[in-house]
């Protein structure tokens, strides 16, 4: 298992519709492990291929410690409530804002074992599985914000960036990180 680098708000592939997995393989595989590797590093609760630079579409998802979810192909077939809550996000780091999304989802995904199930979620497992699926669609969570707060948000993440070149952000592991707290 391997730690990917982040592709951060400037990267291309961001915006991209990630391209249909199809057959589950090997590659895919390995992927998925270094998604769920890379996400735990950066303490995230979702990240998806485009993330780490791969324009294919497989998100990991995992709000609590046993309920690791694998979107491969993802489809939300069922959407019921509205609810309003604070999102953040790995390739935006450092920025937030409150995000409307449904309260609960059906969402059909190709498992690792490329058999094609339902899974249904609500709560903050819904959010997570929500937000992934949009940045497959090359959609940022800033997207859905109001034009002002964008804006605000922006200026924000801009300011922090000053000085700082490129899109790309090296993930550690938390021990060869040192302190990070």
């Amino acid at each position: 298992m391997a730690l990917r680098p982040l592709h951060l708000l400037g990267s291309p592939v961001l915006r991209e519709r990630a391209a249909e997995i199809g057959e589950v393989d090997d590659e895919l595989l390995h992927l998925v492990k270094d998604l769920f590797d890379t996400m735990h590093a950066e303490k995230g609760i979702g990240l998806a291929a485009n993330q780490v630079g791969i324009a294919r579409r497989v998100a990991v998802v995992q709000t609590e410690e046993n309920d690791a979810l694998v979107l491969i192909d993802p489809v939300i077939v069922e959407r019921e409530g509205r609810v309003k809550g604070e999102e953040g996000c790995l390739s935006i780091p450092d920025i937030f804002g409150d995000v409307e999304r449904s309260a609960h989802v059906v969402v059909e995904v190709t498992t690792t074992s490329n058999e094609r199930v339902r899974v249904e979620a609500t709560d903050l497992r819904a959010r997570a599985i929500q937000h992934e699926i949009d940045h497959l669609d090359g959609v940022l969570f800033v997207d859905h914000l109001s034009p002002l707060k964008r804006r605000m948000l922006m200026k924000k993440w801009q300011k922090s960036r000053k000085g700082k070149e490129g899109y790309i952000k090296e993930v550690q592991r938390e021990e060869e990180a040192g302190s990070r707290i």
